[in-house]
């Protein structure tokens, strides 16, 4: 299965931002974990961050013609602004799990407005970069019409 694994504005700043939120772990450190969770499920991965909006629009239009079959999407920011995301995935009509690194449920009051969300089959927040192995795993072994394990 190939997957595409989206992140959005910061996430870059793994490592230097917020430790009490995001820890300790680089961006990098992510890149390796998600890599290394797609093996273990049989899965080939692209990675791609910006923090361009436009950038990710485009990433997950070209996703519906490289043969993707399953996108993991952070948004980071753009999950609470970014209708322009939303109609991107809802065009695509790839399946699609939105994660988040912190759990946005606690956080402050504008976080518990996702647009994403209705693109999306399922939500992983507050499981730092193992959400990613949970979101991976979802989509390769656990939804109807997946690959069962």
């Amino acid at each position: 299965m190939k997957l595409l694994i989206l992140n959005g504005p910061n996430l870059n700043m793994l490592g230097i931002r917020e430790k009490n939120i995001y820890g300790t772990q680089t961006y990098a450190d992510l890149e390796a974990f998600v890599k290394e969770s797609c093996k273990q499920h049989g899965a080939v991965c692209e990675i791609f961050q910006s923090n361009s909006e436009g950038a990710l629009v485009d990433r997950i239009q070209q996703a519906y013609f490289d043969g993707t079959e399953g996108i993991v999407i952070n948004p980071a920011a753009y999950t609470h602004t970014s209708v322009a995301l939303l109609d991107a995935l809802k065009a695509v009509s790839l399946p699609a799990v939105e994660v988040h690194l912190s759990d946005v449920s606690k956080r402050e009051d504008f976080r518990q407005i996702s647009y994403v969300r209705a693109a999306c089959e399922k939500t992983i927040a507050g499981h730092g970069f193992e959400g990613y192995a949970m979101a991976i795993a979802y989509l390769t072994e656990e939804r109807e019409g997946g690959k069962k394990a």
